[in-house]
């Protein structure tokens, strides 16, 4: 895209359901294709209305399959009111404001745009995947997502972006057919026609490609006048063409492709020249320079204009997931559970799910599922129903369509017979002119263009045949044909392909030209089969999938006297699945057109290869799988697999050379899991040529446990620099060092996009502390970064503290595991008195003793941002613990402190203990492995009597004994918030079980009791188990390792009967032996079925 030239200074400018299911179909044709008349954005006969029996919407151009740019209003709508007084030529522009809210319309959708046409989004020049490949390609490879993070509104479009830009001359919106393009012009045109949008034109001039193309040779002036007669008027254009805007709707459909090199310049505004080139003469600014130009596109289409002369591009995003349910219903606003059971077959067909996204493919989908709910098919199709594949969804679609649901009450019917004949002759007209027309890339077609394919135009005049293939008027008075959408066109091409294969025997591509002989449908699917993996723009591969499924099984069921005839080329369906499988080349990269053969196989319902891969996913062995066709299949289950839709898991099972072929694929992952592959620097290159793509999706990537070294970080390094879309980036356990610590840190500087970064176990030392440190004083973006394990001391931990000094976007910081000591304490503790930011610092193993403890605490009490603290295996002693005490009664913000392995003993817990007894705000408190007895455990009984904050409270690995762990008791009788308690290896015996069951009797907020590794015995088991027929609260139980016995697991496993909160229960470790936890597993199944039990 260009740069827009710059300005010094200034401001920015300001169903009811149908008769019949003919019927139906028939409306539902014209709700979705779109421009019953097509939408031609030029004038309209008045007296036209389209036909639409299910709530018409208008007609729109069938690619887009939204509602006419310019249909006729059912009723007059009210002029926009000006003042008296008025110039002829405001005159003329106010009776041109006036025909335009005739043409537009007044339907609902006018009123209140959806939220997608109101903001698009704002893009950077087409992708190398919307200018190859096919709509349907770009939404599956995406996973319906659209990744632009500015948008525009759409009262904004033609404004500048500043203060001190430009308008833009240029713009282009694109989207893939159905999206909403024609909707989104219509609308602009009607909101501009009433005053509301593009306020700073005086004049908007809307036209189609479809219009232009009824024209071989046309001037500028005469272009103009074909919107608005009154431009040639002296006086009139000069005044107005300053601030019009010319709207150009559908390039995709210009009869000839644009040539920018090849285009002779024209300054004459009379001169009549080829259209083509008077469009590129526009675009180019040798004719109306002054005029600002609007153009709609499908992506492929659009890259024939030179991104140097594009000011601005927009794109119309898809439907949401709520946008697809929100459709849903209102297409079914009476019938809540036809919604939801529609709702519930599109989500389980991840392809057709991903396709809804297009709201014309949705609404289409939507119409068809309905429509067969109502019509349940009866005894001799109901193995046919649901529809599982986008052939068999299509099948019934034209099922219904050709009338096909009498086939099974009158099945020798004369009427029958005469259908099946009607529909035969239908396929070889339609399906000629569809087939043709998409070897050759057209999508509209003329009168000559039909007398060329032999079309018989009386044929085109059939109800039958409106139902597939919409006639318009252009403003020449010339007739337009063109299918209700994309795909109606491609279905019927590949049903015309495989009855004309039947008897044809030269080549059918070769449209009636010389070619060799060829016998046999085996050889034309074949053909067919090279052309689409051939076919760099991917345009023939929805009509091989197509192609594919008409030989399955269910198909030819559904389509059997009508478009197919009984049990048609189905002795070949195991061939032509190995003839798709032998497509599966071992190219560098799998293409699109690999993917699209899986695809194909599905349609055919051979699933075998991708179902392989699957299994191979789940159970880690995919390694073994290193095959052309292997590898096809997996990147084709990363875009529809339900397990790859969120993370594509590929830990422990890819080599170098299969990820170097899927790495086309991998550019839409939104998360990618790469772990202990044992990657090294040369695969970073590669994977850092995707994340620089332009158009990667990749958000989240983890590359743990690989042999990534510092060149491989610089890589990594190099794509941050350019990327926006990475937010997570995982690189534990590889050694980067130093210099990859720097590489990381420089693209920091510049990056704004990533959000959390892991160098845990890298050995970056303070050199590689040091640059993240001048990284953290400029970045704010990172919010998390994990340093532990990196051999970090107090020089290093000093520059990260300076760094946080100024830093306000980091919220967690990991540095455990390193040698900071109570120097680095201190530090970190000046940086926390500034710091208004982070909120999680983990210090675990860092040599810190009471010093450095003395220094954290006295920032606590002054820090009002730290959420998290992690002091665990340290060196704090009881005098430590004194200032830990002051800080808990001063801090009001700290949520959780873990003190585990320290030297507290009993003195320093019951410190900590009489701080717990006034602190309100700490929930969760570790103090495992710390020494304490049955005094500091009474301390903290009494503690819990009092606070109403404390909801995790871990003394594990302390002997306690039974008078520690009755102190914490008596607690529980009246504390009312503690819900997770861990006495494990606390030597804890039968008494102190005794005194927790009296507890749990009366405690209804305890949700997890953990007392692995004490000796309770029968006699505490037993009193569990009584206070188990009472407790309702209680959700995880683990009593592991307590010498339980056989009586006592019973008694714990019938007194279940009574308990319906118990969901996990843990009798490991008891000497129970095979055939008693047989029996116990038993009891506990039949007596709390919903509860889990850990033998």
């Amino acid at each position: 895209m260009r740069k827009q030239e710059l300005r010094p200074g200034g401001e920015t400018g300001q169903g009811h359901t149908a008769s019949s299911p003919a019927e139906q179909v028939k409306a539902l044709v014209d709700l979705l294709a779109g421009k019953g008349g097509q939408g031609s954005q030029a004038p309209q006969p008045p007296n036209r209305t389209p036909e639409c029996p299910l709530k018409p919407r208008g007609n729109g151009r069938p690619m887009d399959g939204h509602p006419q740019a310019f249909s006729p209003s059912p009723s007059p709508l009210p002029s926009p009111t000006l003042p008296h007084g008025l110039c002829p030529a405001d005159l003329k522009i106010q009776k041109h404001r006036e025909a335009l809210l005739n043409r537009t319309g007044g339907g609902p959708e006018l009123g209140s745009p959806s939220p997608r046409l109101t903001s698009l989004l704002m893009v950077e020049g087409l992708t190398d995947l919307q200018l190859r490949e096919h709509d349907f390609t770009q939404v599956e490879a995406t996973r319906g997502r659209w990744c632009s993070a500015k948008t525009i509104a759409l009262d904004r479009l033609f404004l500048p972006l500043s203060r001190v830009s430009i308008p833009p001359r240029i713009s282009i919106t694109i989207g893939v057919a159905g999206v909403g393009k024609t909707t989104l012009v219509r609308n602009f045109v009607h909101l501009w026609a009433r005053g509301q949008v593009g306020k700073d034109f005086s004049l908007v001039l809307p036209l189609t490609f479809r219009d232009l193309n009824t024209h071989e040779k046309l001037s500028a002036d005469r272009l103009l006048r074909s919107v608005f007669p009154h431009a040639g008027e002296a006086g009139l254009a000069s005044a107005v063409l300053s601030k019009a805007l010319l709207v150009l709707d559908g390039l995709d459909e210009c009869k000839t492709p644009l040539d920018f090199s090849n285009t002779v310049a024209c300054m004459d505004p009379k001169k009549e020249i080829q259209v083509d080139h008077l469009i590129t003469n526009i675009i180019r600014g040798n004719l109306f320079p002054e005029v600002s130009v609007w153009i709609t596109s499908r992506p492929g289409a659009a890259g024939q204009i030179p991104g140097g002369l594009v000011d601005r591009m927009t794109e119309i995003r898809g439907f949401s997931e709520e946008e697809i349910k929100t459709c849903l219903e209102q297409m079914f606003p009476e019938d809540p559970v036809l919604m939801g059971w529609v709702l519930s077959q599109v989500q389980a067909d991840r392809t057709l799910y991903l396709m809804c996204t297009v709201p014309a493919f949705c609404r289409l989908v939507g119409a068809a599922l309905g429509h067969l709910h109502r019509k349940r098919p009866g005894p001799p199709d109901a193995e046919l129903w649901p529809p599982r594949t986008l052939c068999e969804l299509y099948s019934w679609y034209f099922r219904m369509a050709l009338g096909g649901e009498g086939q099974e009450k009158a099945k020798a019917s004369p009427r029958i017979e005469q259908l099946a004949h009607s529909c035969r002759k239908l396929v070889g007209t339609l399906g000629r002119l569809a087939f043709h027309g998409l070897v050759r890339k057209k999508y509209v077609f003329y009168e000559p263009d039909l007398k060329v394919l032999g079309v018989d135009l009386v044929l085109l005049q059939t109800a039958l045949c409106g139902r597939f293939l919409q006639r318009e008027e252009t403003l020449a008075s010339a007739a337009a044909y063109c299918f209700t959408h994309l795909s109606v066109q491609e279905f019927l091409a590949a049903a015309y392909y495989c009855s004309a294969s039947k008897r044809a025997i030269f080549d059918l591509f070769t449209e009636g030209g010389v070619s060799w002989p060829r016998l046999g449908f085996l050889t034309h699917f074949r053909s067919a089969a090279q052309r689409a993996m051939q076919a760099e723009d991917g345009r023939l591969d929805v009509f091989l999938r197509f192609l594919s499924g008409l030989l399955s099984p269910r198909v030819n069921a559904l389509l059997a006297g009508s478009l197919l005839t009984q049990g048609e080329h189905q002795g070949y369906q195991a061939q032509v699945a190995e003839l798709l499988q032998g497509c599966l080349r071992p190219d560098v990269a799998v293409c699109a057109r690999a993917i699209n053969v899986l695809h194909c196989l599905r349609e055919l319902q051979h699933t075998e290869l991708a179902r392989s891969v699957e299994e191979a996913v789940a159970s880690g062995g995919l390694a073994r799988l290193t095959s052309p066709p292997h590898r096809a299949a997996l990147a084709y289950l990363l875009q529809v697999s339900d397990v790859c839709a969120w993370e594509a898991p590929l830990p422990l099972c890819l080599s170098p050379g299969v990820l170097q072929s899927l790495l086309p694929q991998l550019l839409y992952c939104r998360s990618l899991r790469l772990d202990t592959n044992q990657f090294q620097d040369p695969v970073m290159e590669l994977l850092g040529s995707v994340l620089s793509g332009k158009d990667c999706h990749i958000q989240r990537i983890s590359l743990a446990e690989n042999q990534i070294s510092n060149k491989g970080a610089k890589a990594l390094a190099r794509s941050l620099l350019v990327n926006r879309s990475l937010t997570t980036l995982d690189l534990r356990s590889n050694s980067i060092g130093p210099q990859g610590a720097k590489a990381l840190a420089d693209a920091l500087k510049i990056n704004r996009t990533l959000a959390s970064l892991s160098l845990q176990s890298n050995r970056i030392r303070d050199d590689g502390a040091r640059s993240m440190a001048e990284a953290l004083a400029t970045n704010r973006t990172l919010s998390v970064l994990h340093l532990q394990k990196n051999s970090i001391g107090p020089v290093g931990t000093q520059q990260m503290a300076d760094a946080l000094k100024q830093n306000r976007s980091l919220k967690e910081l990991m540095f455990s595991s390193n040698s900071i000591g109570d120097g680095g304490a201190k530090a970190l503790a000046e940086a926390l008195m500034v710091n208004q930011g982070l909120k999680s610092l983990d210090l675990q193993s860092n040599s810190i003793s009471d010093p450095g403890v003395a220094a954290l605490m006295g920032a606590l009490c002054t820090n009002q941002t730290l959420l998290s603290l992690n002091l665990r295996e340290n060196s704090i002693s009881p005098e430590g613990a004194q200032d830990l005490a002051r800080a808990l009664r001063t801090n009001s913000t700290l949520k959780s402190l873990d003190l585990t392995a320290n030297l507290l003993h009993d003195q320093g817990a019951q410190a900590v203990a009489e701080a717990v007894r006034e602190n309100r705000t700490l929930t969760s408190l570790h103090l495992q492995w710390n020494f304490i007895q049955a005094g500091a455990a009474k301390a903290l009984g009494q503690a819990l009597q009092l606070n109403t904050s404390l909801t995790s409270l871990d003394l594990q690995e302390n002997a306690i004994g039974d008078e520690g762990a009755s102190a914490v008791a008596s607690a529980l009788k009246v504390n009312t918030v503690l819900t997770a308690l861990y006495l494990q290896v606390a030597s804890i015996g039968a008494p102190g079980a005794q005194a927790l069951g009296e507890a749990l009797a009366v405690n209804r907020t305890l949700e997890i009791l953990d007392l692995r590794g004490n000796t309770i015995e029968v006699a505490g088991a037993k009193a569990l188990a009584n206070a188990l027929k009472v407790n309702s609260s209680l959700r995880r139980l683990n009593l592991q390792e307590n010498s339980l016995g056989m009586e006592g697991a019973i008694c714990v496993a019938t007194a279940l009967s009574g308990n319906h909160g118990l969901r996990h229960i843990n009798l490991q470790g008891n000497h129970i032996g095979e055939s008693g936890a047989r029996m116990i597993s038993e009891a506990i199944k039949t007596n709390a079925p919903s509860c889990t039990v850990e033998m």
